[in-house]
C-alpha cells in the first residue's frame, strides 16, 4: 500500500509540473498566428463606380428584313427579247432601260393605222366639201333637203370614224412602249431569267427579273404587349429608335418605328412592329434575320456592372466599400442591358461597389482595392 501511495503521488507531481510548464510558456505560436490572421484579414477586391447616367429603355428582338417595294418584271407582248441592258444583281435606278423587245410587228401595225387615219381624214374633207356645195344649192332651189341631210350625215360618220381610227393608232403606240421595259423603282435587280433571243409572253409564270428596294428598307419584329403603352407614347413623341445589325457585322443600321400592328397575337401576347431603316450602305438584305433593338426612350438611372449584383434569399444586394470595409447594401434591379444593371433603389450614384471577390466577403470585412483586369 505504501508503494502504491508513493506511485500516485509521483504521477500527480509530474502532471502538475507539466501543466505549470505549459502555462508558463503561454499559447502556442500556431494559435497566436491564427488569432492574429483573424484580426488582420484583408480581402483584395475589384471595384467599380455606381454611375448616374442616361440609359435607354429597350427591347431586344429578332427582326425580319423585307423590301418596302418589290416589282416582278413581265412582258406585256408576245415577242422576242432583243437586248438585256443590265448585269445580274446590279443596282438600278428608276426609268433605267432593262429589256428591249422585238417591235417590228408593232411598227408595221402603227404604219397601217396611220394610213387608215389619213384615209378617213381625206374622206372627211370630201364630205365637208359636199356639205358646203349642197348648202349653196339648197339656197338657190337647185337641190333637195334630203341631199343636204345625207351630206351632213356622211360628214358626221367620217368624223366618228377618224376618232375610232385615231384611238386604234394611239393604242398601238402604247403597245409600242411595252417593247422597252424600264425600271419602275430604284433598287437591286435579280438575275435575268431570260436572255437575248428568248420568246416571252404575258402568260409566262416566271418574271423576267425582280427588283427589290434596298434603301430604305423594312425590319419587322415582335415585342411583348407590356411595352405597348410606352411604345405608343414614344411613337407619338417621335422619340423611338430601332437598331438592326446583320450577323457578323459590327455596324448597326438605325431607323424609326413606322407602324404598330393593330392586333396583339393572343397566342403569344406579342405585337408586331415595323421599322423603316435608311440602309444607305445596304448592310441589311431582304429576307435576312437580324438582331434588333427597340429603344423606347432614355431615362436617368444608377448603373452598376451586372457582376456587382449578388442574390440571396432576401433579395438582391451589392457590397459597397466605405472607409476600407465592405458593407451589404440591398438593392432593387429595374432591368439589365449589355452587362449593366439599372438600380431602382438602394444606390444614389458615386458609391464604390465590389465587382470581383465577393465570395470572401461578409458585412464589415476589411478590403483593399486592386486594379481591374484589362477589358473589364
Amino acid at each position: 500500500m505504501k508503494n502504491k501511495a508513493r506511485f500516485l503521488l509521483l504521477v500527480a507531481l509530474l502532471s502538475g509540473a507539466a501543466f505549470a510548464a505549459v502555462y508558463a510558456r503561454g499559447p502556442s505560436s500556431d494559435s497566436k498566428a491564427a488569432q492574429k490572421g483573424s484580426r488582420a484579414r484583408v480581402v483584395s477586391v475589384e471595384l467599380a463606380k455606381a454611375e448616374l447616367k442616361s440609359m435607354p429603355i429597350d427591347v431586344d428582338a429578332i427582326g425580319t428584313v423585307t423590301p418596302i417595294a418589290s416589282v416582278a418584271l413581265k412582258s406585256r407582248l408576245d415577242t422576242t427579247i432583243t437586248a438585256v441592258h443590265f448585269e445580274d444583281g446590279a443596282k438600278v435606278s428608276k426609268d433605267d432601260i432593262l429589256f428591249t423587245l422585238d417591235s417590228r410587228q408593232i411598227d408595221a401595225q402603227i404604219a397601217q393605222a396611220e394610213g387608215v387615219v389619213a384615209k378617213s381624214r381625206a374622206s372627211l374633207v370630201g364630205a365637208e366639201r359636199d356639205q358646203r356645195r349642197f348648202g349653196d344649192l339648197i339656197g338657190k332651189g337647185a337641190t333637195t333637203q334630203v341631199s343636204l341631210d345625207n351630206a351632213n350625215t356622211q360628214a358626221d360618220v367620217l368624223r366618228g370614224t377618224i376618232e375610232a381610227d385615231q384611238a386604234a393608232l394611239d393604242n398601238l403606240k402604247v403597245q409600242k412602249t411595252y417593247t422597252v421595259i424600264r425600271a419602275p423603282i430604284s433598287g437591286r435587280i435579280s438575275a435575268a431569267t431570260v436572255k437575248v433571243g428568248n420568246f416571252v409572253r404575258p402568260a409566262d409564270v416566271a418574271p423576267l427579273a425582280t427588283i427589290n428596294q434596298i434603301a430604305p428598307i423594312y425590319v419587322s419584329f415582335a415585342v411583348p404587349q407590356r411595352v405597348l403603352v410606352d411604345l405608343q407614347a414614344a411613337v407619338a413623341a417621335s422619340s423611338s429608335k430601332v437598331l438592326a445589325t446583320m450577323p457578323g457585322d459590327n455596324q448597326s443600321e438605325a431607323g424609326v418605328v413606322a407602324m404598330i400592328e393593330n392586333t396583339v397575337d393572343t397566342a403569344t401576347g406579342m405585337v408586331t412592329v415595323r421599322a423603316v431603316m435608311e440602309n444607305a450602305a445596304e448592310r441589311l438584305w431582304p429576307g435576312a434575320l437580324v438582331p434588333t433593338k427597340l429603344i423606347i426612350r432614355n431615362e436617368q438611372s444608377v448603373v452598376v456592372p451586372s457582376e456587382a449584383v449578388q442574390r440571396s434569399q432576401t433579395g438582391d444586394f451589392v457590397f459597397v466599400v466605405k472607409d476600407g470595409k465592405a458593407r451589404v447594401q440591398p438593392v432593387t434591379v429595374a432591368r439589365t442591358s449589355e452587362g449593366r444593371s439599372m438600380i431602382a433603389t438602394g444606390l444614389s450614384g458615386g458609391e464604390d461597389v465590389v465587382v470581383e471577390g465577393q465570395l470572401l466577403l461578409s458585412d464589415g470585412t476589411a478590403v483593399e482595392a486592386r486594379s481591374r483586369k484589362a477589358g473589364a
